[in-house]
């Protein structure tokens, strides 16, 4: 059965997960590094102890084929993909073979300009078409793990 975690420290996209969950009536987990107000019958919550991968480590380790993680960490999701689960960010982007190595390296090359102080920004704000985009991508998602 196609289950989906959530890497669920700083996701905003937890409500709209909850009601592609329970269109479907999916499990939901969601790892954290801290308790969310969330009492909802189909959501388990994990919660970890404080540290870089915690987090991580918990949900590449439970996720099967045909899982689907919501994540914005493009190595968790890289680990998810190898054990043949699906992979989206919370502006709807998803994560896939053929495009996941061109992620995890445009990261480590983001990562470099960081420390040279060539980047100072981060990423644009999160809008209610980021919001949109995550519903329609992880309902699209979720059919394919089902179709599997």
């Amino acid at each position: 059965m196609t289950r989906i975690f959530i890497d669920g420290d700083a996701c905003p996209v937890k409500d709209e997960v909850l009601k592609v969950a329970t269109r479907h009536e999916l499990p939901v987990t969601i790892v954290a590094n801290s308790w969310h107000r969330i009492d909802h019958y189909l959501v388990e919550q994990v919660v970890v102890a404080a540290g870089a991968d915690a987090a991580d480590d918990v949900i590449a380790e439970r996720c099967e084929s045909g899982d689907v993680v919501v994540t914005a960490d493009i190595p968790l999701a890289s680990r998810c993909l190898e054990k043949g689960g699906l992979a989206i960010d919370s502006r709807g982007r998803a994560f896939d073979p053929a495009n996941i190595g061109m992620q995890l390296a445009m990261r480590e090359l983001m990562r470099d300009l960081r420390e040279q102080g060539a980047v100072t920004g981060g990423p644009a704000g999160f809008s209610k078409q980021d919001r949109s985009r995550f519903l329609d991508g992880l309902e699209r998602l979720v059919q394919a793990a089902r179709r599997r």
